[in-house]
């Protein structure tokens, strides 16, 4: 928004024409995030335990977690307000990419919304029932990747690339709709599913969305993508304001979230911080990429499916408990080395990520 009126005031004085500068809007995407973040989060946390709107705790998850019943949750809608405000005043609302994007994150925030509403309605951990939750996220997900795939202006745009090999690559054409399809609805589940612990879902997502900022940045523009042997998208660039955002939000919620945690995200946060690096990895072409630096999201899920078809077949189970961090906590792990170390492995992960801008 503030864009176009950089661009007006550009007629009265030439100093303005740096806001046209897409480094420097996504640096002021960051603080404003980070802004909002501190400004409005103590009074939502005040006015969520004023209205006792804390978080329930599953009854078979481990009994140190029993202490944080109560806690307020549904902090999430923090995130997704410091984003919005962040993104619709520094980037180029014009841009149809920023728009699917925070359009699809505010939609799985939604749904999460409501998912969360109904836990402390009937005060369990339950919520939305899997079948409408997944129901509500597949339409915005669905709606997402037929977006994509309608208004695609290049081949390039719904092409897989394969990371690490330079001439690597396949035209999905129409399989290109379920596959980004997955990559949303399964990220977005995915960080839900690491969202246990005070600040292990939020500082993966804040480092892995960083990133994709980086792509974003090299594959909007022609030269870096050219030299990198990345696919150049036209217009992609302007997804690093929004990622600057999301950094920004993630790192304001974090100091609240730290452990021990004075609120947590909810399902309003994990799906659509989920949603947001799906979507964000499906434009930017670096869906494989996004497999390698979520890595914890990934092995998180695993373990449940694993936990889950395991006791199915065999009537054993492979992990003390699944989600992962809570098989670490059984052990005797305390909650912040499990949460550090979650992190030092995305750090590395991300590391690796990016060396296949380099390596191809």
């Amino acid at each position: 928004m503030l864009i176009y009126l950089a661009g007006w005031l550009e007629e009265f004085h030439s100093g303005f024409r740096v806001f046209q500068y897409i480094t420097l809007r996504a640096i002021l995407g960051v603080l404003t995030a980070l802004m909002v973040s501190f400004v409005v989060g103590p009074f939502l946390i005040r006015r969520l335990s004023q209205h006792q709107i804390g978080q329930p705790i599953r009854e078979d998850g481990p009994q140190s977690h029993f202490s944080k019943a109560g806690t307020p949750t549904m902090g999430g809608s923090l995130i997704l307000l410091a984003v919005a405000v962040a993104t619709l005043l520094w980037a180029d609302l014009a841009n149809r990419y920023v728009w699917v994007v925070l359009l699809t994150t505010l939609a799985f925030g939604a749904v999460g919304g409501v998912d969360d509403y109904l836990k402390l309605r009937y005060g369990n951990s339950k919520g939305l029932s899997a079948r409408h939750k997944y129901f509500w996220q597949s339409v915005a997900g669905l709606g997402a990747a037929v977006f994509l795939y309608v208004t695609a202006q290049n081949p390039v745009e719904t092409t897989l690339i394969v990371p690490f090999l330079k001439d690597v690559h396949w035209q999905m054409g129409l399989l290109f709709i379920p596959f980004a399809y997955l990559v949303i609805v399964g990220t977005s589940n995915a960080v839900n599913l690491t969202d246990g612990l005070d600040g292990l879902a939020i500082n993966p997502t804040v480092l892995v969305g960083g990133a994709l900022g980086v792509f974003a940045y090299a594959s909007g523009n022609f030269q870096f993508a050219t030299y990198l042997g990345i696919p150049y998208v036209p217009g992609v660039g302007e997804l690093v304001i929004f990622c600057g955002a999301l950094v920004g939000a993630g790192l304001g919620f974090l100091w609240f979230n730290a452990y021990p945690a004075q609120v947590f995200m909810g399902d309003v946060g994990a799906l659509a911080l989920g949603a947001a690096l799906g979507v964000l990895a499906v434009v930017v072409r670096q869906e494989l990429v996004l497999f390698i630096m979520a890595g914890v999201f990934v092995m998180e899920t695993v373990s449940v499916i694993l936990q889950v078809a395991s006791f199915k077949l065999t009537g054993r189970r492979i992990f003390r408990m699944a989600p992962l961090h809570h098989h670490f906590e059984l052990k005797g792990w305390p909650e912040p080395r499990v949460i550090v170390r979650f992190w030092i492995v995305t750090v590395i992960l991300v590391l690796i990520g990016l060396a296949s801008l380099k390596i191809r």
